[in-house]
């Protein structure tokens, strides 16, 4: 051993206290039926679509599923059709300063929030950079992008101020996320994975993981393709559109305990479609 490294060893002990840090992990082995039971679930833009799919399926898990929007006659249907495992609350996630309301309420009632999951979101569809408005991309980043910054902002207030141990945050993007892009849209997209990587960045070791979901162009009332109808199509990876079930099973593995060690990542759910290569 060289002098040099006896004299950085000797530092290395003497600065740690004589102590050097053990992590140990801990192996969950998990159940696959009724892997939420107990978890408390808040899905924004779930009276519909993709939010919809999740709110189900996450239900169907054994989670307390409460979904939130704006339109109070979908929301009211939707936890109808789930049944005792779901609530809702009106909520324009635009509306930043009711947020905090929502978040409160929620803990006032569960003490608890185990997963968030920001889903709500729109696309305008403009055709071109010049059929963009002021008025549609202020509405577009709002929706997409400020609110569900500004309500995770206040969940994650609320997790550390009461020193809960434990949660997931899912944002669901888009494969435009990948994209370079001059339209509203994709721009919100690839600033939501940006943040899902400063996220979990900042509080993995805080007990929060943070992931994102990337679909495709996907069979809901905002892409107007009937999931019960034709499928196909020769524009993407697999010749098909894909249907909001299918990536809801996707946020089910990220907010389960099978994906323990996944953060800060963008999975994609269109089949590798964003990827380029010289097979295409």
């Amino acid at each position: 051993m060289s002098l040099g490294t006896y004299f950085k060893r000797a530092f290395k002990y003497i600065a740690y206290d004589h102590k050097p840090k053990v992590i140990k992990a801990e192996i969950i082995q998990s159940d696959m039926k009724h892997c939420l039971t107990d978890k408390v679930v808040v899905i924004t833009g779930g009276g519909k679509g993709l939010g919809k799919a999740i709110a189900k399926k996450l239900a169907s898990e054994g989670a307390k599923v409460i979904i939130t929007g704006r339109n109070e006659k979908e929301l009211s249907q939707t936890t109808k059709e789930i049944g005792e495992n779901s609530e809702y609350m009106v909520f324009d996630i635009k509306d930043f300063a009711k947020g905090k309301d929502i978040i409160d309420k929620i803990y006032e009632k569960y003490g608890k929030i185990d997963c968030l999951i920001n889903n709500a979101g729109i696309s305008l569809h403009e055709k071109s950079f010049f059929d963009v408005t002021e008025e549609s991309f202020k509405n577009q980043m709002e929706t997409n992008l400020y609110g569900s910054y500004f309500f995770t902002q206040h969940f994650l207030r609320k997790y550390l101020a009461i020193d809960q141990k434990g949660a997931n945050i899912i944002f669901i993007s888009s494969e435009r996320g990948d994209y370079c892009d001059n339209i509203p849209y994709g721009l919100t997209k690839v600033a939501i994975n940006s943040l899902v990587k400063g996220l979990s960045t900042e509080f993995y070791r805080k007990g929060v993981r943070v992931n994102g979901v990337a679909p495709g162009v996907t069979a809901t009332e905002m892409t107007s393709i009937d999931k019960n109808g034709d499928l196909y199509s020769g524009k993407e990876n697999c010749e098909r559109y894909f249907v909001p079930e299918e990536v809801a099973e996707t946020v089910l593995f990220l907010i389960s305990d099978f994906s323990n060690c996944i953060s800060g990542e963008i999975i994609h759910t269109n089949a590798g479609n964003h990827i380029l290569t010289r097979f295409k």
